[in-house]
């Protein structure tokens, strides 16, 4: 059946409140401010429970994947609030333009719309593919740019709270430092400044040394380190608050930065120039857009280095580690990078590795659970344990099974192992020593 839906119109950009998902929630925080410099009133969603999943599961079939049904769920929740004027109200979603059913999911939603007794609200389209071509949602260049800001920003804040947040002397410190520097980013932003290249590198430095200045006691805690699909991976709600859990069972925990999805998808377009063949143009573009990102990259994770600070290898080096294991070909979902991160996390001491999956999502169970086996042959101390999320999936159960890793993790803390890789012979079963009677 077919649905003469509504479009988001340029006029609309004016007169309509622009409703958006959470997930990653500091970088949204910012990206709400550079949307506003933009012209768009919008609103980041922060209604969650349970009450969001049986929504979605009421008016989306259950085969689809979890993040779908729980970005529609808590649209459709925030309509019923009562809070929005219904005629001058616009949602917005992600497209990625891949192979993830995800790029589907804004027709679902407009079927549900109608279903749920909203069919003149328009939803709009984010997206970098060239989907929804009569959308009055346009992606600039100059809102991309500072999108991408936002993205580096939020991930250096998140990157740094998490290494802080466990061992503050004072309660909530950390959290009140990302606060401050949001507020003070989100002013620049909105004057329109803060998201060239030279304004990153010199913003960077001056982020690290507040939260250097935080007062802590280091002291050995579990470090977990969490991937998985990337709405569940990041998403309170699509994880059942899956941070605030670790860190009550005094675990130090590590997210990878959104930014390095960004990149990886970059990377698979002019991967696919290497593999297939195309248009010399792209691939060039794309190289020089890799190279940016990783000049700014570079300059974030040295100031975090230089404030004392863990911080990961850059992207460039990401690409290198899962080479041997699984085919850079390997990009559907989070495809080789799920891999990478997991390798990334054991060499730089995160080995506790929560794997986080839309339950029925295949490339996520094919690069996330697939790969552990040959992970943990590599790296010996890797301490990994997949965690389906869906609705039928029960916060106890999932909580359960993350305790019995962090009860391995806790013992190993006492007595540390120390993760040496395997060698080719070793990991084959072996292979006569010279001089050994055969």
């Amino acid at each position: 059946m077919e649905y003469n839906y509504p479009k988001f119109t340029p006029e609309m950009k004016k007169t309509h409140t622009i409703l958006i998902p959470n997930m990653a929630i500091t970088q949204f925080r910012l990206l709400e401010y550079a949307l506003r410099y933009d012209g768009y009133k919008c609103e980041i969603l922060g209604n969650c429970g349970s009450a969001v999943a049986q929504l979605g599961l009421k008016y989306v079939h259950n085969d689809t994947c979890y993040p779908a049904l729980l970005v529609i769920g808590q649209f459709l929740d925030a309509l019923n609030s009562g809070k929005y004027d219904l005629d001058h109200t616009a949602l917005l979603i992600t497209q990625t333009g891949g192979g993830c059913r995800a790029s589907n999911y804004i027709h679902l939603l407009r079927k549900a719309l109608v279903k749920a007794g909203y069919p003149q609200i328009p939803v709009a389209s984010l997206n970098f593919s060239g989907l929804e071509k009569d959308s009055g949602f346009q992606m600039t260049l100059p809102l991309a740019r500072r999108a991408l800001a936002c993205i580096f920003y939020g991930d250096m804040l998140c990157a740094l709270r998490n290494q802080v947040a466990p061992y503050e002397n004072e309660k909530g410190a950390a959290d009140k430092m990302v606060d401050l520097w949001v507020e003070r980013l989100g002013r620049v932003l909105l004057a329109g400044k803060g998201y060239t290249s030279k304004e990153m590198k010199h913003t960077f430095p001056l982020i690290a040394k507040d939260f250097a200045a935080i007062p802590v006691t280091r002291v050995p805690k579990v470090k977990v380190g969490v991937v998985g699909e990337i709405y569940v991976k990041y998403s309170p709600l699509g994880n059942n608050d899956l941070q605030k859990f670790l860190e009550s069972q005094d675990c130090e925990v590590n997210f990878p930065g959104l930014m390095g999805f960004v990149q990886y998808c970059a990377f698979n377009m002019g991967e696919d120039h290497v593999l297939y063949g195309g248009k010399l143009a792209v691939k060039i573009g794309i190289d020089q857009f890799l190279n940016w990102l990783d000049s700014i990259e570079r300059a974030m994770l040295k100031a975090e280095a230089d404030a004392g600070f863990y911080a990961p290898g850059p992207f460039k080096e990401l690409v290198e580690k899962p080479k041997g294991i699984i085919s850079l070909g390997a990009k559907m979902g989070e495809g080789w990078l799920l891999t990478a991160e997991m390798i990334e996390l054991v060499q730089g001491g995160y080995g506790n590795i929560v794997c986080a999956q839309p339950f029925g999502c295949l490339p996520n169970h094919i690069v996330g659970k697939g790969m552990v086996n040959k992970i943990r042959a590599l790296y010996p101390s890797a301490n990994i344990t997949p965690i389906d999320y869906d609705p039928s999936a029960t916060k106890v159960n999932q909580e359960n099974r993350i305790k019995l890793m962090l009860a391995v993790a806790k013992e190993r803390l006492n007595a540390p192992v120390e993760a040496k890789p395997l060698t080719a012979e070793e990991i084959a079963g072996g292979a006569p020593k010279v001089g050994a009677t055969v």
